[in-house]
């Protein structure tokens, strides 16, 4: 499967019915590089890691930029073996895309879902929120709600974690409905 370009991503966007506002700018490849860039732009900038445990299974760490994360006890939270970063082959296999260019919108590659996504729930504090486009000379933003919609759309229920200064983690427990409460209608 050929891996999807922006203009893919943008198109599947525009379908949901998500704004975005995409900004160009020289590539950045860290957190650090872009500071200069980011403080021109609104909202939460974030930073985006793949990982691999040592079972072998991938994950996409999707957090606030300045969010403390420590990536042991991520991994003893979710029952995985310990992290490592995944390889700029497994990268382009699982999610189509090349290091520094690692975002939230690159799970458009991977209909399968091999990939499990971990968001850091800072980032539903911040409107918008901004990632790369699929590479790394832009950025787009979207709102915290669309973000969710955008992930719902592949299917996909984000694990969400709340961080502490010290980068402590925390599960989210999904919201239960409650349309169903009261008994059942004639």
């Amino acid at each position: 499967m050929t891996p999807a370009t922006p203009e893919d991503l943008f198109a599947r966007l525009d379908a949901l019915g998500i704004a975005h506002v995409t900004h160009r700018h020289r590539p950045v490849f860290t957190v650090e590089e872009g500071r200069d860039l980011k403080a021109q732009m609104p909202g939460g900038h974030t930073k985006n890691l793949f990982l691999k445990d040592k079972k072998g299974a991938l994950f996409l760490l999707c957090a606030i930029s300045d969010t403390a994360i420590d990536l042991n006890a991520v991994s003893k939270l979710l029952g995985a073996g310990r992290f490592s970063f995944g390889s700029a082959e497994r990268l382009m296999r699982h999610l189509g895309i090349e290091p520094g260019s690692v975002t939230l919108f690159a799970l458009i590659n991977d209909p399968e879902r091999h990939v499990t996504l971990v968001l850091d729930e800072a980032l539903f504090a911040h409107d918008p929120v901004n990632f790369h486009p699929l590479r790394n000379d832009a950025t787009t933003a979207i709102g915290p709600d669309d973000m969710l919609r955008f992930i719902r759309s592949l299917g996909r229920e984000p694990i969400r974690l709340a961080f502490d200064a010290a980068g402590q983690p925390s599960r989210i427990e999904p919201e239960t409905g409650s349309a169903h409460v009261g008994g059942a209608s004639n």
